[in-house]
């Protein structure tokens, strides 16, 4: 019971007892006396019992703390003990050995997030009496803290910390190779040394037996000092450990660059390559007779070089393989199928005799590397770099050969190869089809000319017809050429696509035969889309000649007596459908899809990748020009949209069908209005005549061009370039009414003229010439109100074009005047 009460009932008792002994004596003095000897008794039994409770009072306030320390003691757990002020009481060893005896949590050496944390922690936990957070990575460290915190104590005013080490997890890069763990370990009972270094040769990481044998302390990091600094030669231009001098083991060095190879930079970043340094003792590996010790050795060398991303083999001196890297294999196209006895087997014949010699000349002499260009048996078509390494110290010699797998590159190399060449050709394309227009332009128009001095019946009548039609048929050609480099022009307009395939479809179904079924299926809600509706009539013309050329040609299921089907269909596809697609090339966005599809066997693979290049086709020699699909395509790409050809196969996987499927971006704006149409014009609706100021450079369209225009009742000045086109205009009283020029001309182009003229005249009419395309034209040029006639065309169509100018220039000079008044 509590001391004061013990008191008052000793003193109560006491009380009673005197009392007692007053009445039993009626004598106050032996009372009193009795009370004040027990009152004394008393007191000498309490301080005796004071006096013997001291000292173990005194071993409780101050504790012996070393027993707490030995208590606390434990491997892989770091333990701490603080008071209320956060003061360090104790902390066992490997407390001390990570954070310093100075320390104290949650004042710990962290991050100051790290910091904030650890006060957080310590806050809960005196609050809720215990408290525990899973991670937290200390600076430049390669392990992570598992920390908890307890209240504990007689007056629960103190705070047992635990704090459990946690390896962080490397990843298959060797970037993340934990060299100081017990892989580095491994590898230094083994007899290899490892170190990662920048490419400056500073190390970033050495394992443990590295930094023994270096520093002479296994726990030295070594961060940041020169690789180099603790290696040396001899005269011999052996390596050793720069501590041990010559009475140590003789080492081979090999330097991996790590390269991580979907991404082809370092693991540590773009900017900082890396390379892992590994130091083989001479001793360790190949020896004399391959013995078990040996093989051992090899064992463990596979089990390093099997995770870099290189690709790394070795051979003997004779040129055996003794190991691979799965890298090595899936670089030589052997994956799954391991190697084969010597390299030269996996190169074409005519590389065997060179990489013989090169193997054997860095097996047999001084520790040299190289490489040599070979040609491997699955690529024969592209030249690969094998690099070739005489290693010494592995007992006999032996050549470490690498070569990085460069598949994804050599695809992504021809795939700029291919679209570098269509552009070469489009561009190609395009220049020849302007100056074969400027020759068809003259041819044409002298035939016209010759037409109106002869009439049908004379003898040279149907030799100019014969003349003209091909000269038409050349036009034509040249239309091919700047569809597929994507300059010819386009009279776009918001159309659907039903309607286009219902104004072709009888054309197609009578050139397909009775022989091939002709299946139209559209969908529901289609959207539009802005095109060229000639156009778009010839590419589904053009993809069902095609389709049923490979009808015809190939059998498909037809089984060679020339019946199939061909099938046109269209699609309405959303963007959230294009994105579940995953393509790379079509954007999200709303299409319109034409699919046609055949019976006709499918495209063979080595073909599709050139089903679109110009002048290519499977056809015979003279029954194709090979432009029908590329044709097809530049229409497409000119209009916004996509284009792709794949094989549609059965159960078995066996193509059985080819098929086209062209995206068109549905159209959002409104529609544009249309022009006003205007009857063709033939040169007597025009009977106001007046004069023209032609500039072309070419003599042939020039000459045509004027008697053209001269037989149309014009009066006429020609010009050879935009120089004299200037002088001309500039000349007292020259009053053109229009202005006919070519586009591209040497010196002076045609725009800058018609600029230059503008300037003084703002209302002069134009009318240019090209064989280039109009919106192209547009575009470039920029200058308002001008009219475009394409090149090649005939004697009336020239005439018609400036009367209809013309007229349309007098019509709104008029409407210009009514206004004004």
């Amino acid at each position: 019971m509590p001391s004061s009460t013990l008191l008052l009932v000793l003193a109560g008792g006491i009380a009673v007892s005197a009392a007692v002994l007053f009445l039993a004596t009626s004598s106050w003095l032996v009372a009193l006396v009795f009370v004040l000897a027990t009152v004394v008794l008393l007191g000498g039994v309490m301080l005796i019992d004071r006096m013997r409770a001291a000292p173990v009072e005194d071993a409780i306030a101050s504790p012996d703390w070393t027993v707490t320390v030995a208590a606390i003691e434990r491997e892989g757990e770091a333990v701490a003990i603080t008071d209320r002020a956060n003061r360090l009481v104790c902390a066992n060893s490997l407390f001390v050995e990570s954070f310093g005896a100075t320390s104290a949590p949650p004042a710990l050496p962290f991050e100051r997030e790290g910091r904030e944390v650890l006060t957080r922690l310590a806050r809960d936990a005196w609050r809720d009496g215990t408290a525990a957070i899973d991670s937290l990575a200390a600076p430049e460290a390669e392990v992570e803290w598992h920390i908890s915190a307890r209240r504990a104590g007689r007056g629960e005013d103190h705070l047992v910390w635990r704090l459990r080490p946690i390896p962080r997890t490397t990843d298959a890069s060797l970037g993340a190779l934990d060299l100081g763990g017990p892989f580095g370990k491994m590898l230094s009972r083994a007899g290899i040394e490892t170190a990662v270094t920048t490419a400056d040769g500073v190390i970033r990481a050495v394992s443990s037996g590295f930094a023994e044998r270096a520093a002479g302390d296994e726990r030295a990091t070594l961060v940041g000092q020169d690789f180099v600094s603790f290696l040396r030669t001899d005269d011999r231009d052996r390596i050793f450990f720069a501590r041990e001098g010559r009475g140590g083991t003789p080492q081979t060095l090999v330097d991996v660059p790590l390269i991580d190879p979907a991404t082809r930079a370092a693991p540590a970043g773009p900017d900082e390559a890396t390379s892992l340094m590994l130091l083989i003792d001479s001793g360790v590996g190949i020896g004399s007779g391959w013995d078990g010790a040996s093989q051992a050795g090899v064992a463990q060398l596979d089990a390093l070089l099997a995770q870099l991303p290189l690709g790394l083999a070795m051979t003997d001196r004779d040129g055996r393989f003794l190991f691979g890297n799965e890298a090595f294999l899936r670089a030589v196209g052997r994956e799954g199928r391991g190697l084969p006895a010597f390299p030269t087997d996996l190169v074409v014949r005519e590389d065997k005799a060179a990489l013989s010699d090169a193997v054997r000349r860095h097996g047999r002499g001084p520790a040299t590397s190289g490489d040599v260009a070979v040609r491997l048996l699955g690529s024969p078509e592209e030249p690969v770099s094998l690099g070739l390494a005489g290693v010494r110290g592995l007992g006999e010699p032996a050549v470490l050969l690498s070569l990085t797998d460069s598949s994804e590159e050599n695809q992504l190399k021809r795939q700029v190869a291919q679209a570098t060449k269509m552009q070469a050709v489009g561009q190609l394309a395009g220049g020849v089809a302007h100056d074969f227009n400027n020759v068809l332009t003259a041819i044409i128009g002298t035939c016209d000319l010759m037409l109106l001095r002869h009439i049908p019946g004379d003898s040279d009548y149907d030799d100019i017809q014969q003349i003209r039609a091909n000269s038409n048929r050349a036009a034509a050609l040249t239309r091919q050429l700047l569809a597929f480099s994507r300059q010819q022009t386009l009279r776009p307009e918001v159309i659907q696509l039903p309607d286009v395939v219902s104004e072709v479809s009888p054309l197609i179904k009578r050139l397909l035969g009775e022989k091939i079924t002709y299946y139209v299926q559209h969908d529901r809600n289609l959207g539009p889309v802005r095109a060229d509706p000639q156009q778009l009539e010839q590419v589904i013309m053009n993809l069902a000649v095609n389709a049923r050329d490979a009808i015809q040609g190939n059998g498909g299921q037809s089984r060679g007596n020339g019946t199939g089907r061909i099938s046109l269909f269209t699609r309405s596809l959303h963007a959230t459908e294009v994105v579940k697609l995953g393509s790379e090339v079509l954007p999200a966005a709303d299409y319109t899809v034409l699919i046609v599809q055949d019976t006709g066997g499918g495209i063979p693979a080595h073909v599709l990748p050139k089903l679109f290049e110009p002048f290519f086709t499977t056809k015979e020699q003279g029954k194709g020009t090979g432009l029908g699909l590329s044709t097809a395509y530049g229409i497409v790409k000119q209009s916004g949209g996509f284009i792709f050809a794949d094989n549609i196969t059965d159960k078995e996987g066996r193509p059985t069908g080819a098929r086209f499927t062209v995206y068109f971006p549905v159209h959002r704006g409104e529609a544009p209005k249309k022009r006003e149409t205007r009857a063709p014009l033939v040169s007597s609706d025009w009977s106001a005549g007046g004069k023209v100021l032609l500039v072309e450079d070419e003599d042939m369209v020039r000459a045509v061009a004027e008697r053209a225009l001269t037989r149309a009742g014009y009066e006429v000045r020609a010009c050879a370039s935009g120089e004299e086109g200037l002088t001309a205009i500039a000349e007292p009283g020259a009053a053109f009414d229009i202005v006919v020029s070519d586009v591209v001309m040497p010196g002076m182009d045609g725009p800058a003229m018609v600029r230059a003229i503008r300037a003084k005249l703002p209302s002069m009419p134009v009318l240019f010439m090209s064989g280039y395309a109009e919106e192209q034209l547009r575009r470039d040029i920029d200058i308002p109100d001008m009219h475009f006639i394409a090149k090649p065309f005939s004697v009336a169509a020239i005439g018609d074009k400036v009367g209809a100018v013309l007229r349309q220039a007098r019509a709104e000079q008029a409407e210009a005047a009514a206004a004004a008044k």
